[in-house]
């Protein structure tokens, strides 16, 4: 028998331990689910003997050094921040990890040691970062054995609102972490553009966005992720001139979200003197100059300071957000940013039976025997509801995929390792298929270059 030890049991691993259970006993797994708080899984491990459950402190040494031992597996989906001790502690017990968060250079440290000890550190296995890799590599292999030579790579994740339950003016609801959602974006945005470096600064980001197109779905807006130049190499693509990884929303969203920006309430440096004594109003109000004229109301003053249309789109969302009423806030030493994912979380959970979307968009550009051609390569994938969310299933399905390979022997790779290699994405990308998560391509031809 093979002990799975998974630590983090929150909204994006539903699907992850569905998936695992459902594969337990013909991969004579067993698994241990680990959480700050694991009480909502008691009725769901407690008729099967393969599964159990504990409270789990990431911070405590010795449980964690007993957890990890027993396992011969681990899987983290815990905050990202506590990944680095958990991988510290795989070494030690000399276990194989996977998460889904993004390498960092903390990780890069580590990957001598994991070769030395045979071990593998499976990052970036879950949506986005994870199929995005999985899925543009596949096509990417694909141009380059039939001679192609790309000029440009584009990608786009959103994790939104499915159309039937599509019911606020911002169009957008959320489906993974809100902290992560109000920061998102935060830093310089880098790419490549026609051979050029470009850059943007946190507070023009929402103001330089990409228009895209999905059939049946409609047009979407994407904004750049922070670094898109460090995929070049393990995408074998250090000469491509254009090369941009994004975010994708709907149209409106970016252009509303920047007001957000621009008045500071993204902010998490510092704490708010008096949180607990605001309300929404005075929260807003605090960011603002002083008012001209004493008749002047709330959006007035935002529209002239921010110079968007008083009876316009952006203004009918903030004040659907609640932002201007005298709602209390209600948080002590609280940061603006989480003032703000306080108001949001209000409007923007998902209710029972809503479903979520997610939506994968590539669009790869190269020459082929003096030909230029255009791929389109999407991905539209649905939740049941607002349990087991499309997030869920596109986070934890590749995850638990990628597990069962490597418990099975199948995945020989070895030190800190993303699934951009066939041996990886082949296999996860066609079971992924078998849940409805499948990608349809479209290729144009252009002129023959003279």
């Amino acid at each position: 028998m093979k002990n799975i030890l998974l630590l983090g049991a929150g909204r994006s691993a539903s699907s992850l331990i569905k998936y695992l259970f459902d594969n337990a006993t013909s991969e004579n797994w067993h698994i241990r689910i680990c959480d700050i708080s694991v009480a909502h899984l008691q009725p769901l491990v407690e008729p099967i003997s393969f599964a159990d459950i504990i409270t789990f402190d990431v911070h405590d040494a010795k449980q964690r050094a007993k957890e990890v031992k027993a396992a011969d597996l681990v899987i983290s989906l815990l905050p990202a921040i506590f990944h680095i001790e958990v991988a510290k502690e795989c070494l030690r017990q000399e276990k194989s990890l996977i998460t889904a968060s993004y390498v960092s250079a903390a990780f890069l440290e580590l990957h001598q040691e994991a070769q030395a000890k045979n071990l593998t550190i499976l990052m970036e296995s879950g949506l986005d970062p994870g199929i995005d890799h999985m899925s543009a590599m596949r096509v990417i292999r694909s141009i380059k054995a039939a001679g192609g030579t790309l000029t440009s790579f584009k990608s786009y994740t959103g994790g939104l609102v499915a159309p039937e339950s599509d019911n606020n003016p911002w169009h957008y609801k959320f489906t993974w972490n809100p902290r992560n959602v109000v920061l998102a974006g935060q830093g310089t945005a880098k790419y490549i553009k026609e051979g050029q470096y470009k850059y943007i600064p946190y507070y023009k980001l929402f103001k330089r966005t990409d228009e895209l197109f999905v059939e049946g779905y409609g047009h979407f807006e994407g904004y750049a992720n922070r670094d898109s130049l460090s995929y070049r190499e393990p995408y074998g693509l250090l000469d491509i001139p254009t090369m941009l990884r994004g975010t994708l929303r709907r149209q409106g969203y970016c252009e509303a979200w920047d007001v957000f920006v621009q008045l500071g309430l993204t902010d998490d440096s510092y704490d708010l003197d008096g949180s607990e004594r605001m309300t929404y109003r005075t929260f807003v109000e605090s960011f603002l100059p002083p008012a001209s004229a004493a008749s002047q109301s709330m959006a007035e003053r935002i529209s002239l300071y921010l110079d968007i249309p008083v009876d316009g789109e952006v203004m009918q969302k903030l004040e659907w957000l609640g932002l201007f009423e005298e709602t209390p806030v209600a948080l002590t030493a609280a940061t603006p940013a989480q003032v703000l994912e306080k108001i949001l979380k209000e409007k923007w959970t998902l209710a029972p039976g809503d479903k979520d979307m997610i939506v994968m968009q590539h669009l790869f550009a190269y020459d082929l025997n003096g030909e230029q051609r255009e791929v389109t390569s999407t991905l539209v994938a649905k939740g049941d509801d607002e349990v087991q969310t499309a997030m869920a299933k596109t986070v934890g399905l590749p995850v638990g995929i990628l597990a069962k390979l490597l418990l099975q022997g199948r995945i020989t790779h070895r030190g800190v390792v993303i699934p951009i290699y066939p041996e990886l994405y082949e296999p996860v990308l066609n079971e992924l298929e078998q849940y409805g998560i499948t990608f349809v391509e479209q290729e144009q031809v252009g002129e023959k270059k003279s």
